[in-house]
């Protein structure tokens, strides 16, 4: 039982966050490379292990506000099933598996999860608590992740890849805060998460309308830049923009009709349209670039 009660606690569900280190090695065109996918399998491992430490961290610093949280208080800290002290050796032994894979790989990608830790230190004790920068901070954690997939395998990542991942990271933070803001966990906001003082619906609403305007632009610019078209020797990556809208729309039409999106991973993992319309883009974005690449 309490072996659950700890998968519990790392949040495996998690993970698929750090899908976002594959990025750099599918549009790279060396998805079939073995020796960089392997080495970006242990990258995503790595995040796997480090953001999981994050987690248990949050949950040691917030066990209080998530004590009067409706969901959050059956948390395996806040519900007292697992001590502060075991969850502290928890968070030790996660570091320390991060630490042992991360010395296989580039020193580059080393310094990358440092940052990305030291970025999730700062949210927890700091910048979560100040408006806008909650969210910016949450958007780093997402473009680290692309980063580190690429210093891993060695690969150079598009201007307009990181731009995409910031508009769509700031998306899904924003979204976040919308969905606290207008959730059914009305009481005690302040204590729940303090910086929600600092919104209302209609701020946010602005401010994910231009989320979702700039992740729209930058990756159908993206398709079509320069760079993308001599490196998959082609032009036809555009035709993927309209999956990137509907899956924005959906998102949208989620977060403003069914009251969803305070778990971003629940909405991806759980939506059928969302996930056919994942699998789909890509899917079609493999079969443009290697096909392409390989003159199939």
């Amino acid at each position: 039982m309490k072996f659950l009660r700890v998968i519990e606690l790392i949040r495996p569900k998690q993970w698929i966050k750090n899908l976002f280190v594959f990025a750099p090695i599918l549009f790279a065109g060396k998805l079939l490379d073995y020796h960089m996918l392997v080495t970006n399998i242990l990258a995503f491992t790595a995040f796997c292990f480090v953001s999981s430490s994050v987690y248990v961290l949050n949950d040691i610093i917030d066990v209080e506000s998530d004590r009067v949280h409706k969901k959050k208080r059956y948390r395996p800290i806040a519900a007292g099933y697992i001590s502060v002290n075991q969850a502290k050796i928890l968070l030790f032994l996660l570091l320390i598996i991060t630490a042992i894979i991360s010395l296989k790989l580039p020193i580059l990608f080393i310094l990358t999860i440092i940052a990305y830790f030291v970025n999730n230190l700062l949210y927890t004790f700091k910048i979560k608590n100040i408006v806008l920068l909650d969210v910016f901070s949450i958007s780093i954690g997402f473009i680290l992740r692309v980063i580190a997939g690429a210093v891993a395998i060695d690969v150079s990542i598009s201007s307009w890849m990181i731009i995409t991942t910031i508009f769509i990271s700031l998306f899904l933070g924003i979204s976040k805060r919308r969905a606290e803001l207008s959730g059914p966990n009305q009481e005690n906001l302040e204590k729940q998460r303090r910086v929600l003082s600092d919104y209302d619906v209609v701020f946010v609403d602005q401010l994910n309308t231009i989320a979702a305007t700039g992740t729209i632009i930058s990756y159908a610019l993206y398709t079509v830049s320069e760079k993308a078209i001599s490196s998959f020797h082609s032009d036809k990556l555009i035709y993927t923009t309209p999956f990137v809208i509907y899956g924005i729309f959906r998102y949208l039409y989620l977060l403003h009709q069914k009251n969803l999106g305070e778990s971003p991973t629940q909405i991806v993992t759980k939506d059928i349209p969302i996930i056919l319309n994942s699998l789909l883009w890509i899917l079609i974005c493999a079969v443009i670039i290697y096909k392409a690449k390989f003159g199939y």
